[in-house]
């Protein structure tokens, strides 16, 4: 009885700790200066064990706001996840970084489930990956009551919300948590949730008075197309084309549709495999592993793939059909561009998608299925609509958009244009529609205004119609798309089972009485102009030789990580690997500050990193960065990273360009903080030892009678080391 009275004082102990004072945590071990937008907000409320509800977008860092306040509470903090490959990744991270952590998933065997709860109990970890199905019996509730529990942290907390895109039963019991644990802080964490999916998750988890935090749903870095699907393969490979080298995903909405794609990008010479449910589940890993581990550039994928891929540089995402709402949009897009390097996402969708995914879905028979009914027709919206891309996605998230041009769409850079005759244009489709009696779909009514000489056309005598031909300048393609354009502006009707299209009152009027309407279409520039704007990363390396070390780093670390088998993006990111490559550095010290470089990485995978940039400029000497002051803010910043990293005077001072006054300064602050309490390498032990019996006669209250005491032999920045050193000798 007393020992579990102690696990309840442990786990529920207040916390007087903020964001602020774990940010040499967040320097130490994940080698960052400061946190990004919300995470210091999220921290604080873990810290002060207040419930929450985080709202980050895919790339805001969500995962450092449970893993940092991890290392700083008493107990173990428990991350609840249903994404099996992510736990994996990211307790391989973790461990990476000497941060004691484990998981708990039906994929392990009897023995591991076994020596992890003992480790557990033992309070070995100071966070823990369980999936929720661990959670169905009362079993695990009580194991976890005789444990220190620091909190719990709900991750892809969309999942517990039937109004959310992928609700997951098992969540449900997750609802327990709060009886079970009254006095434990409880913060759901997700990469996606609207107002109404935000206002569920607390009631469903029954969070107390929680801070609701929502970051921002603009993904400044990643470049939205939408195109319409007219040749796939050629499509689909001019965007690969653009990245060579570089690791993306393609997403297909059927299995059939992933199969067919890998096969004929294969016979292009493509490097690419699939990954679908209906794959062996030995393949299906393989595939997978073979992506994370850089070892393939291109993955083929239904919506199944990517929950639990933490691989943060994937360069483009292309959907080769429509998602079924814009959660699964954001999300899957979303997997671009994680390292905040810049990155693709080109939309290839056609009229045919919806009733795709009509045939999917089936008729809505609750009101479950009916939002998701909705939410398919949102997305339909959003490929249809010509209106800046991060403005719409940012709006339907429930946040203002203040921009009028993101540049960072096709909208907004242009690549559509509003048709110069587009009334008359849009009222030949409406008569089409109806002279063909208001029985058939898209591609069938664009074909009799383009004049197609199909047998389905001269089968129902459609040639013969006035509306024939009427459009044939134009390519069918751009008639299809002016026709779902009038769809989505409410002229025209689709039959959701058959497909076919009606008029609308509103075409009605415009047929009848004309108006006002812009239809847009595609700018195709020609072979002579400039290619479309991509979203190449590599404006951040202007030389070839830092593009070539930059190269050769990557190559590094997959060589690294096949060693220690675990992805190339636990070992660095691209943005480390990048700055690298940029600054060159010729010493360990010189790793100091670089973004991803914590104390374990600079101790453990530096040395190798900094024998690859030596031989590189060996080989290379023109490439040699010359070397500039620091900045007068940043010195003592830098110099006191530099001194903890075990950094000499010397190379302190030629690092900073301080004189040797300022630097010894500098060590003393660093040398109070550390309570440092030996001489070496600072002083000899003999001039400490004289400067400690000289300030036994004297004390320290002023130097210059111990600098004469000493006959002139001692510096008085030796005296200020010294008298450091004694002072901290005697703090209890």
């Amino acid at each position: 009885m007393e020992d579990e009275t102690k696990r309840e004082e442990a786990a529920t102990v207040s916390s007087t700790l903020a964001a602020q004072d774990v940010i040499p945590l967040l320097r130490q071990y994940w080698g960052y200066e400061s946190f990004l937008p919300m995470q210091q907000e999220s921290v604080d409320a873990i810290l002060n064990r207040q419930d929450s509800l985080t709202i980050l977008p895919t790339g805001g860092g969500k995962s450092l706001c449970f893993q940092l306040p991890a290392l700083a509470m008493p107990g173990t903090s428990v991350v609840i996840s249903p994404l099996v490959s992510l736990m994996k990744d990211q307790v391989d991270t973790l461990r990476g970084l000497g941060i004691s952590a484990g998981l708990l998933n039906n994929t392990m065997s009897e023995e591991e489930r076994r020596d992890t709860l003992r480790q557990l109990q033992e309070g070995a970890f100071q966070l823990l990956y369980v999936a929720p199905e661990r959670f169905a019996g009362e079993g695990f509730f009580q194991l976890l009551r005789e444990c220190p529990i620091a909190c719990f942290v709900i991750d892809e907390a969309h999942c517990i919300s039937q109004w959310g895109h992928d609700f997951r039963p098992a969540y449900r019991e997750l609802g327990n948590l709060r009886q079970a644990f009254p006095r434990a802080g409880i913060h759901a964490f997700t990469a996606t949730a609207t107002p109404p999916v935000q206002t569920d998750i607390a009631r469903a988890l029954h969070l107390k008075n929680p801070k609701t935090l929502v970051g921002d749903f603009e993904r400044p870095n990643l470049l939205y197309r939408v195109q319409y699907r007219t040749n796939l393969l050629k499509q689909v490979c001019g965007i690969i084309d653009r990245y060579p080298d570089e690791g993306g995903i393609i997403y297909c909405i059927s299995r059939k549709d992933v199969e067919d794609l890998t096969r004929q990008l294969n016979e292009q010479g493509y490097d690419a495999l699939p990954y679908h449910a209906g794959l062996a589940d030995g393949t299906r890993t393989r595939n997978q592993e073979a992506f994370i581990s850089e070892r393939v550039r291109i993955v083929v994928a239904t919506v199944a793939f990517g929950m639990g891929i933490d691989r943060s540089n994937i360069r483009y995402v292309i959907h080769t059909g429509m998602p079924k709402s814009i959660e699964h949009y954001q999300q899957e897009a979303g997997r671009a561009g994680r390292d905040r390097l810049p990155a693709e996402c080109v939309l290839l969708y056609s009229g045919a998608d919806v009733g795709k995914w009509r045939t999917i879905m089936g008729a809505p028979a609750t009101e479950a299925d009916q939002i998701g009914l909705d939410k398919l027709y949102e997305m339909s919206n959003y490929c249809q609509r010509v209106l800046c891309r991060h403005k719409f996605l940012v709006e339907y998230f429930g946040q203002a958009y203040g921009k009028d041009n993101c540049g960072h769409c096709d909208c907004c850079l242009g690549e559509f244009e509003v048709l110069a005759d587009s009334p008359t244009v849009a009222r030949k489709i409406l008569s089409c529609v109806v002279r063909v009696g208001e029985r058939f779909g898209s591609h069938h009514v664009a074909q009799v205004l383009k004049g197609s000489q199909s047998e389905r056309i001269t089968q129902f005598g459609h040639e013969t119609l006035s509306t024939y031909g009427l459009l044939s300048e134009y390519r069918q393609g751009d008639i299809v798309q002016w026709i779902e354009q009038l769809v989505n502006l409410d002229y025209l009707a689709r039959d959701p089972e058959y497909q076919s299209l009606r008029l609308t009152l509103s075409g009605r009027a415009l047929l009848k009485e004309g108006g006002e309407i812009s239809l847009a279409k595609p700018i195709r520039p020609s072979k002579t102009k400039a290619s479309p704007k991509t979203a190449s990363p590599d404006t951040d390396l202007e030389q070839e030789a830092d593009r070539a070390l930059f190269e050769e780093l990557r190559r590094l670390r997959r060589e690294i990580a096949a060693e220690q088998r675990v992805p190339p993006y636990i070992i660095f990111g691209d943005v480390t690997l990048r700055e690298m490559a940029r600054r060159k550095p010729t010493t360990l010290t010189g790793f100091r500050g670089l973004k991803g470089v914590g104390e374990a990485k600079l101790a453990s995978l530096c040395p190798r990193f900094l024998k690859a940039i030596l031989e590189f400029l060996n080989k290379t000497p023109e490439a040699i960065p010359t070397p500039t002051p620091a900045s007068r803010g940043s010195s003592k910043e830098e110099a006191l990273a530099m001194f903890a990293a075990g950094a000499s005077f010397d190379d302190v001072l030629n690092a900073t360009g301080r004189t040797e006054s300022t630097v010894t300064g500098y060590l003393c602050d660093y040398l109070r903080q550390a309570r440092i309490t030996e001489p070496e390498p600072w002083l000899q032990e003999e001039t400490f030892r004289r400067i400690c019996g000289s300030a036994l006669k004297l004390g320290l209250e002023r130097l210059k009678p111990l600098w004469e005491d000493l006959a002139e032999t001692v510096t008085y920045d030796e005296i200020r080391v010294a008298a450091i050193l004694m002072e901290n000798r005697l703090r209890p």
